[in-house]
């Protein structure tokens, strides 16, 4: 190792990851450390259950990862990273065997919104379509790593997605369109009045509509080891099962970027109280599922679908984020987003059986046991599903927690997005990447754009990393 590196890079998760790769894509010496024993983060493959069934224990789908403007400018197909897709993105089944779906093709789409929301949703989501991949990069790249490249359907886009969702939903006249959108906004666990909340469901509509939402071949480790083996490749170094409990323990470098949480950064870093106004969110409460066959769904649409969204309706949904936000309870009737990736990848399993997991929706911190408040949801649109179960692994916020030191009280979105804190984050700066000490910066999902599994916090760090290393 060189007496004095470029840069430190600590936690391997994909921001973390990707940050390394851009440093080192430009010449910089970097090396990185991770306290786990494998990199991966939030993008990681594990057998949670039985033999040869392969989980994902946080991130499963990829909707924000295949559109990702930091993924797709790296070779990472050269490293066995496949994308598979289902042969549909998504679907929200209802308890009647009906379902809306979030399909490749916009028409598909509106059509399942029913005739009185089919040209609402058309009218919506059409303007922004034709310039997706300019619109992702400046929606990704805020707040000041880049101009935006398309300054007029930027703004345009801020005008519909600033708002609340719930006024968002006034486009709307029927339940099926409502409930979708407010599924998409609860991937991020913010309450449907919050403010931006409108941005988050159409990211998620407008990713599937021009990638889909994939799943990664052999599991969601295929992300990170391709990362991993891209940043070796640019002479990068790794180091896992390396705890940082503060700088001393680090070797010397002109910069050190963390992809953890701010509270531990301001821990190892002596930062004191600079995040002491950080909030963090909802935890989860997640289980992996071995099945002994497919998930028994009432409606046809789920059982082709790699997403499937469970939430009876938009206002069950807003009661279920709200109960977990809010009023510091677990809710009776929690919405679920579940992913069976064995739609689209039979490697999974074995032959015939499949892997599924689920999560909702809890206090953060919370220690109470979801598991059969998640099953009698997933009985009311798959009837027989208890029968299907071979094995579960279930985990609650603190067994989240302790998996992965970013998931605070677990918080799977390294913070909550709710109020400013959901554009403006982990503190009010136009440099968020940045801190007061000049030599250290954070790049985790505590950090624009949020949270997801896509890479560009660590882009847009390793972008203001590398400007201040060029000036000295």
């Amino acid at each position: 190792m060189p007496s004095m590196l470029d840069a430190v890079v600590v936690g391997a998760g994909p921001n973390g990851l990707t940050a390394a790769v851009e440093l080192a894509r430009r010449g910089f010496t970097v090396a990185l450390f991770e306290a786990r024993d494998t990199v991966g983060g939030g993008a990681r493959t594990e057998e949670l259950t039985l033999p040869g069934f392969r989980h994902d224990p946080c991130a499963a789908a990829h909707p924000l990862g295949i559109n990702s403007p930091a993924f797709r400018a790296l070779p990472l197909e050269r490293y066995g990273l496949e994308w598979l897709q289902p042969e549909l993105p998504m679907a929200h089944p209802f308890p009647d065997g009906s379902a809306a779906v979030l399909s490749r093709s916009l028409a598909e789409t509106a059509a399942s919104f029913g005739p009185r929301d089919a040209g609402a949703y058309r009218r919506l989501v059409q303007p922004f379509l034709p310039r997706w991949d300019t619109l992702a990069r400046d929606f990704m790249s805020l707040p000041l790593t880049a101009l935006p490249r398309d300054p007029v359907t930027l703004a345009r886009f801020g005008l519909a997605g600033l708002p609340p969702s719930t006024w968002l939903m006034r486009r709307f006249r029927d339940e099926k369109a409502k409930a979708l959108l407010a599924g998409l906004v609860a991937h991020v666990m913010a309450p449907l009045s919050g403010f931006a909340t409108s941005a988050i469901g159409l990211v998620f509509a407008l990713a599937a509509h021009a990638r889909g939402w994939p799943v990664a071949r052999g599991g969601s480790q295929a992300i990170s080891d391709a990362l991993a083996a891209h940043l070796r490749d640019l002479g990068g170094q790794i180091h896992t099962d390396y705890e940082v409990k503060r700088l001393d323990d680090l070797p010397p470098a002109r910069a050190y970027v963390f992809d953890t949480s701010p509270t531990a950064l301001a821990r190892i870093a002596g930062l004191g109280d600079l995040y002491g106004r950080y909030r963090y969110g909802p935890g989860v409460f997640k289980i992996d599922y071995a099945l002994d066959g497919p998930v028994p769904w009432t409606a046809p649409e789920a059982r082709v679908a790699g997403t499937v969204q469970i939430g009876a309706s938009s206002q069950e949904i807003g009661t279920a984020l709200r109960a977990a936000s809010r009023e510091g309870r677990a809710p009776d009737a929690p919405f679920l987003i579940t992913v069976q990736p064995g739609v689209a990848d039979p490697t999974r399993a074995p032959e015939g059986k499949q892997v599924f997991w689920a999560y909702g929706h809890v206090p953060n911190g919370w220690t109470g046991d979801l598991t059969d408040a998640i099953e009698r949801q997933l009985e009311r649109f798959a009837p027989g599903f208890r029968d299907r179960v071979l094995a579960r692994a279930t985990a609650g916020p603190p067994e989240l927690a302790a998996r992965n030191a970013n998931y605070v009280g677990g918080d799977i979105a390294t913070g909550a997005v709710t109020g400013l804190q959901a554009v403006l984050r982990p503190r009010l700066s136009l440099f968020p990447y940045a801190t007061p000490h000049p030599a250290v910066y954070i790049c985790s999902s505590a950090t624009p754009p949020g949270p997801g599994v896509h890479g560009m916090s660590g882009h847009n760090a390793a972008k203001a990393v590398w400007r201040r290393l060029r000036q000295t």
